[in-house]
């Protein structure tokens, strides 16, 4: 990882879509009176004349988005994951059903937002988005990748969610010249085991990693950032390399990445996967770092579970 100061990927957005504004006139933003959380109001502060704040009505939030995504516009419709997953009726009719080109942001994704507690934590969006037909589910790891994503998704033929941290990460990559939807991206090479992170856990996963080096264990790490359509040219090669797989994620391990690629090891007919995230279990109210560790999220905790699948 580099030694630039750790930044949330919401911020990374709202810097991302302002600049995005510059030079794609046809982009506008939709907000549920949550702009300052999602960083949607760096947009606004620059172009308000393309920015509309719909209240705290979702639902027609996203009627609204469809509707311009079908008349040419490239909207970004921004609210909390949690929020966002809690509509998903009208996802699925509006926006997946009609093929509008939407692009849906959803902020403050999984436990490591803390103190808000269960009601503001979105644990089940990645299960609810990625069972609709053409969207695509993304989950960037740091800054470049988001800002690469937002930079994409001008231009992405389908309609796209977006799934960004409160909490500040660190930058894992080093370049944004090869960061691409639909690709995943290794960020340690590994020889015994491979672990497959994804969005807030990416860091942490990789500090981990090289924790273990030390102890001689060669552990690769990947970020798997597009979750939908999985990279199934890398993980086929994957599994020519290696025979254990760990997934890491701040997400529900029901239909989660983790979901995600055990479905595709399993059609692979081979292959011995452990999923880390969130069981079946509500979110807590804490400071982020207790929240972290009491799911079993911090670099030590997982530096332990890595280990131990690797001597099962």
């Amino acid at each position: 990882m580099t030694t630039v100061k750790p930044i949330a990927t919401r911020q990374a957005f709202g810097e991302a879509l302002a600049k995005l504004g510059e030079t794609h006139k046809e982009v506008v933003v939709l907000d549920a009176d949550l702009s300052k959380s999602t960083k949607s109001d760096l947009f606004a502060k620059k172009f308000p004349e393309r920015f509309f704040e719909m209240g705290i009505s979702e639902a027609n939030m996203i009627g609204a988005a469809a509707g311009l995504a079908l008349t040419g516009k490239i909207p970004f419709l921004c609210s909390f994951g949690a929020f966002i997953s809690g509509r998903f009726d009208q996802i699925r009719m509006s926006v997946s059903y009609t093929k509008a080109k939407v692009r849906i942001v959803g902020t403050h994704a999984g436990v490591g937002i803390g103190d808000d507690g269960h009601s503001q934590m979105a644990l089940e969006d990645i299960s609810c988005l990625r069972t609709l037909p053409e969207m695509t589910v993304l989950q960037p790891a740091d800054d470049l990748e988001t800002h690469a994503f937002i930079e994409e998704l001008a231009h992405h033929p389908h309609p796209a969610y977006i799934r960004l941290t409160r909490q500040n990460v660190p930058r894992v990559h080093t370049s944004a010249n090869k960061l691409k939807i639909g690709k995943i991206q290794s960020l340690k090479p590994g020889t015994q085991l491979l672990v497959l992170a994804t969005g807030g856990l990416v860091g942490n996963s990789l500090e981990a990693a090289h924790e273990l080096e030390k102890q001689g264990v060669s552990i690769e790490v990947a970020n798997v950032s597009t979750i939908k359509p999985l990279d199934a040219e890398f993980l086929r090669e994957a599994l020519k390399r290696h025979k254990k797989i760990i997934t890491v994620e701040d997400h529900y391990v029901i239909g989660g990445m983790g979901g995600a690629v055990a479905e595709f090891m399993a059609e692979a007919g081979h292959g011995k996967l452990h999923r880390i995230g969130v069981g079946e279990e509500f979110g807590q109210s804490g400071t982020p770092e207790a929240v972290m560790e009491a799911y079993g999220f911090t670099t030590p905790q997982l530096a332990k579970r890595f280990l131990s699948f690797h001597k099962a």
